[in-house]
């Protein structure tokens, strides 16, 4: 039935972090080093580290004196609402409120490796680990309390926080009680059932229920202390000097002016160069002092962003691939062949990246803003040369990541400064260095042709993507003779993940080729749409978005330059389907999206009011790539490298929105944090069509003076 709703750490210091009750240090194993870093001539992403979980109930969770039970997971949260759903997950099993439960996040001198915060794989893979490791513990205690009493634990039954005895009536423990119980320290040090029965759906209280962000309002009122808040006692402030074009060489550079300044260390390893300073002000001045003594070798020519999509056709690794069912093509009905440009675009954190290393013996400890705590430990230890074990990474609640942020370039900066300068030090990437040295959203080129048969039904289909990536390059309609691929290019730009990464570019290239071939064959988009799709979550959340929209009613209101367009896609086990409208000028050759009406489907909801956030903020994130969003770079240098020329969806941008969540009680959840974002774009493309009949195949969707085609 489908509802629709509008470092290892001593004892002594786990207790100051964790209070007194049920302890067992947490030694989590050893993270290897990032597999494939983001960046360099790959797709990028950042590695996963070692991703072991949690292997005991211990390792898990600490239960208090007091009550309170403290669950430790490696996830980050980076503003995509992990930390109140992974509560939610840990009250449902123990039977206790929301407000009972503390979250120790990407902590890895206290949390277990869950696995990088990426791919939407928090929900599918993180919640039912803490449910197992949760609902373990909570049958150990009542099997504690069932021993205590000598009657058959079955017969007992728990509720906020309690062990009662249910034949009695008259006896209760709570898990405070239970804690401090001499066997209970030996029976949570077990490793947690792989046999562990878990709530069902029907029975939950907690999840499913709209739950607040637990530090939703120290956000609100400025006392949370993200990662470029964090201060430490003597700590410095550093600059990093930076090339001035990509691909630049060092050649020679005198420290002399920095080293004279009170109050400044400068920093030399091979070609890293820094300064740290008692201030931010003195760190920039010694920063520009070494700056013009550095000479530089000249780097080989760069490419420009106007030539980008030749520039990676060109250089397709291994040749382009050629269409095999070109003799079909020849002889069909109807058949139609179009390409779709995708830009560079970045990921645009509130928070630029920032970390504060602080040595002390030979022990490394860094608070950062990354989503793999545990990668960018390996990433230190192999920078470094230290031991993995002697490396702790800390990451308070994030200002943005956006799959931007698997990497520790800058907790690695700023451990070279301070060991350096003997002090802890404090970088924070300027908005600049975000925009210039951080990694890219993967530009991308698609190529796509097929054919109709005598029906106007598709009878071939061939479909490439260049350099962005294959997550979902194959289509979801039916089709006898189908080919989809990913080639590699060689891109001139460094690039990596990315909300929904390269789902963006096929779902766009792909959406806006099937409104093209629905008007080669006569047919309405969706009428087009739906008569290849078989039965499913897709077909169904394609429908829910039309009905809501009264798409057959709009589609015949022919005013004069008002449009509408539909899309639909999937990625990583949900479902996703948008409408839009939108009013073109002509004659300024502008268009303004008014209307937008999205359903989508992850399984059942754990969070409603966090997911509609999720969708909400997907959407108005994915306007920007749709209206403006694009890198231009020329000579080996970044052209728009801040918010006033690089320009994020205004106030004015929004159109009036309407998000319809299908929940579905007998499917598990899935992730929402990408599969959003990845149909608004075709869907005002294909709109814009319908109001102008100019298609435009390119990301940013740009009317100008195109001509009708």
């Amino acid at each position: 039935m489908i509802a629709t709703k509008t470092l290892s750490t001593t004892r002594r210091g786990f207790l100051n972090v964790l209070g007194a009750g049920i302890v067992i240090a947490v030694a989590p194993e050893t993270a290897r080093a990032q597999v494939a870093p983001a960046g360099g001539r790959g797709r990028g992403g950042g590695g996963r580290g070692g991703a072991g979980g949690a292997k005991t109930v211990a390792a898990r969770l600490h239960i208090g004196q007091d009550g309170i039970i403290t669950v430790m997971t490696g996830k980050v949260e980076c503003g995509q609402g992990a930390r109140a759903e992974l509560t939610q997950a840990a009250a449902e099993e123990l039977r206790v409120g929301a407000d009972r439960v503390r979250l120790v996040m990407a902590d890895t001198g206290l949390a277990p490796d869950d696995g990088g915060t990426s791919g939407s794989q928090s929900t599918p893979s993180t919640v039912p680990a803490i449910r197992r490791g949760c609902s373990a513990a909570r049958g150990l205690l009542v099997a504690l309390a069932a021993r205590r009493w000598e009657v058959d634990a079955k017969t007992l039954e728990v509720r906020d926080g309690k062990v009662s005895d249910g034949a009695a009536g008259a006896r209760s423990l709570s898990y405070a009680d239970l804690a401090a119980d001499k066997d209970a320290e030996k029976l949570l040090a077990g490793a947690i059932p792989a046999d562990v029965v878990m709530t069902p759906v029907e029975s939950w209280k907690v999840m499913g229920t709209s739950v607040a962000r637990p530090n939703g309002r120290d956000i609100v009122m400025g006392a949370h202390h993200y990662p470029s808040d964090v201060s430490r006692p003597g700590m410095l402030y550093g600059r990093v000097l930076r090339a001035p074009a990509y691909n630049a060489k060092l050649a020679s550079v005198d420290l002399g002016p920095a080293k004279g300044m009170t109050g400044v260390v400068a920093v030399q390893d091979k070609d890293f160069v820094g300064v740290a300073a008692t201030t931010a002000f003195l760190a920039e001045r010694a920063l520009e002092a070494i700056a013009k003594t550095a000479k530089w070798e000249d780097p080989p020519a760069q490419p420009s962003s106007e030539a980008l999509y030749d520039y990676l056709r060109e250089r397709v690794r291994g040749g382009a691939p050629k269409n095999p069912f070109a003799d079909e093509v020849a002889k069909a009905a109807k058949s139609l062949r179009q390409s779709y440009h995708v830009a560079y675009v970045q990921h645009c954190p509130m928070e630029p990246r920032a970390a504060v290393a602080e040595w002390i013996d030979d022990k490394l400890t860094v608070w950062t803003g990354t989503q793999q705590p545990f990668g960018v430990r390996g990433a230190l230890a192999q920078a470094l040369g230290v031991a993995g074990d002697r490396v702790r990474v800390i990451v308070p609640d994030v200002g943005g990541g956006f799959g931007g942020k698997p990497t520790g370039e800058c907790a690695v900066e700023a451990a070279r400064l301070a060991r350096g300068a003997g002090k802890p030090v404090s970088l924070r990437w300027t908005r600049e260095e975000e925009f210039t040295w951080a990694y890219f959203r993967p530009a991308g080129v698609i190529e796509a042709e097929a054919s109709l048969d005598d029906r106007g039904g598709l009878a071939t289909w061939n479909f490439t993507n260049i350099n962005s990536g294959g997550n979902e390059v194959q289509s979801p309609y039916r089709v006898a003779k189908n080919q989809a691929r990913f080639v590699g290019s060689e891109p001139p730009l460094r690039h990596g993940s990315y909300r929904a990464l390269a789902v963006t570019a096929n779902t766009f290239g792909r959406e806006s080729f099937m409104d093209e071939l629905a008007v080669l064959a006569g047919r309405d988009p969706l009428e087009f749409r739906l008569a290849h799709l078989e039965g499913g979550r897709l077909r169904t959340v394609l429908e829910e978005a039309a009905r809501r929209f009264d798409w057959a009613s709009r589609v015949k209101d022919k005013r004069a330059d008002v449009g509408v367009g539909l899309a639909c896609g999937t990625d990583k086990g949900s479902y996703v389907a948008a409408c839009a409208e939108v009013v073109a000028d002509r004659k300024a050759g502008t268009f303004t999206v008014t209307r937008v009406c999205q359903a989508y489907e992850c399984g059942k909801i754990i969070n409603p009011a966090n997911l509609m956030r999720q969708v909400t903020g997907a959407i108005v994130m994915g306007l920007g790539p749709a209206l403006r969003e694009e890198m231009r770079f020329a000579g080996g240098k970044i052209l728009n490298g801040n918010f006033a020329d690089y320009e994020v969806p205004r106030f004015a941008d929004l159109p009036e929105l309407e998000v319809h969540l299908l929940d579905r009680a007998d499917l598990a959840s899935a992730g929402a944090g990408e599969t959003p974002i990845i149909a608004i774009a075709p869907a005002v493309a294909n709109a814009l069509f319908a109001a102008t009949g100019v298609r435009v195949r390119q990301m940013p969707i740009r009317l100008g003076k195109a001509k009708a085609n």
